[in-house]
């Protein structure tokens, strides 16, 4: 196989906290994946995109890359389904078709600004705030994240006003700076899970590339 990987995403911001992870193998508990062995390819037509024509995108990929890997957002206008489990099913499906096995659909529920709430000292800074009691507090004065609730309602508005109160412009490199710096375990959203065990499935640390894979 020429690569050990391909993934397929609908934008930069899951781009940047995919290329992240994927720097993260001992934390993660996988082998190494070096770069030169891993492609991302951002679809054109973000979600729907993704949704719809991924398998198309990564058919070219089937003889000469082990795995594949497809993960969007659930949230997205006209998209035939509210179930994220839903969503990722249809797509493996697709992918079946080229990949057998090979290739797995994580569905963000519902977007990747879930994936970075979290209690880490990180997630703050990155937004420009002194700490998570201040961030924390004026969320909860906007009525974005109740006091009783572990993220808030709507991650990605949360996400967008505290970078702008702030004055700091929310684009893909937060998400990457976040992926490689907040614990792996503070995060307990469950397509963030997913996503870390179709890795350790794939890539175990006790494994390496045969000479007939390289």
């Amino acid at each position: 196989m020429s690569l050990d990987l391909v993934v397929l995403v609908p934008d930069k911001d899951i781009e940047q906290a995919i290329v992240g992870l994927l720097e993260r193998d001992k934390s993660i508990g996988i082998r190494p994946l070096p770069a030169a062995r891993c492609a991302i390819i951002v679809h054109p037509q973000r979600d729907p995109g993704v949704y719809k024509t991924g398998h198309e995108l990564l058919q070219p990929f089937a003889d000469d890359v082990a795995h594949a890997l497809v993960v969007f957002d659930r949230a997205w206008d006209g998209a035939p389904s509210t179930n994220a489990r839903v969503l990722a099913t249809d797509v493996e499906k697709r992918c079946s078709r080229d990949w057998g096995n090979r290739a797995r659909c994580v569905c963000i529920d519902p977007e990747i600004e879930n994936w970075i709430w979290s209690d880490s000292p990180h997630v703050p800074v990155a937004l420009g705030w002194s700490g998570s009691r201040e961030l924390r507090a004026w969320l909860n004065e906007q009525k974005l994240w109740p006091r009783d609730t572990h993220k808030p309602s709507d991650p990605k508005m949360a996400f967008e006003k505290a970078a702008k109160k702030k004055k700091v412009a929310p684009s893909s490199s937060i998400f990457g700076q976040l992926a490689r710096k907040v614990g792996i375990r503070r995060c307990q959203d469950p397509t963030f899970l997913q996503l870390l065990e179709i890795l350790r499935e794939w890539f175990p640390i006790q494994s390496a590339p045969t000479r007939a894979e390289t």
